[in-house]
């Protein structure tokens, strides 16, 4: 278990924050004021160092699978159309990041970056039906060299304000490699074709890049 890059310089700071304050309650205040104060910071810490946690896995990979590109609850598979770039009927599968999920989002397929569009909006909650087309959100498409593809989209919540990503358009992707990160939890779309065989179900929890969503004949 490491740290992951986007949470060091923010649990320093909080850390030295913390414990500054810890620091004058103690010679300020007199307990149990001060011992209070003292537990609340560590409690603070230890929270938000959680949401930063990478843990070491054993990654799935196959040339046709689909691998989980987040941590938590499969809470949407249905059949939408998707109007940014497919312009026809897919099968959204949704993975709701919750504050105590690991954070890193991963490539589900190798391939290449076909499009990549970042686009500011709302933080309304990561399950609100309109969160998909109305929040803080990317859009990724990778395709394979056979020309399957999929889409992929990171979506900012309520507590979520800040959508990471380390790839732009052209860059080649290998499957269950870092594609990004979403602090403080969300929800990670994914639009693929109506012919793919979906391996998970409603409430199941996934693993980034653990977890079989799907495969491709």
């Amino acid at each position: 278990m490491t740290i992951h890059k986007e949470g060091r310089t923010l649990l320093l700071v909080l850390f030295l924050a913390l414990a500054a304050v810890t620091t004058a309650s103690f010679l300020f205040l007199h307990s149990p004021g001060s011992c209070i104060i003292a537990t609340i910071s560590l409690l603070s810490f230890l929270t938000v160092l959680q949401f930063f946690r990478h843990p070491s896995r054993q990654w799935v990979t196959g040339n046709d699978l689909i691998i989980a590109p987040a941590d938590g609850k499969v809470v949407v598979i249905e059949e939408v159309y998707e109007p940014e770039y497919f312009k026809d009927k897919r099968i959204q599968v949704s993975i709701f990041m919750s504050p105590f999920n690991v954070h890193v989002n991963r490539h589900p397929i190798s391939g290449t970056v076909k499009y990549f569009k970042y686009h500011p909006g709302l933080f309304l909650v990561a399950w609100h039906p309109k969160a998909s087309t109305d929040n803080e959100r990317t859009t990724v498409v990778i395709e394979r060299p056979d020309g399957k593809a999929l889409l992929l989209r990171q979506i900012a919540g309520a507590l979520a304000k800040r959508i990471v990503w380390y790839i732009k358009e052209s860059d080649k992707t290998v499957q269950t490699e870092e594609l990004g990160f979403i602090k403080f939890g969300s929800r990670v779309d994914l639009f693929l074709p109506l012919d793919t065989k979906i391996n998970v179900t409603l409430g199941q929890k996934a693993q980034g890049g653990i977890t079989v969503v799907g495969s491709w004949k």
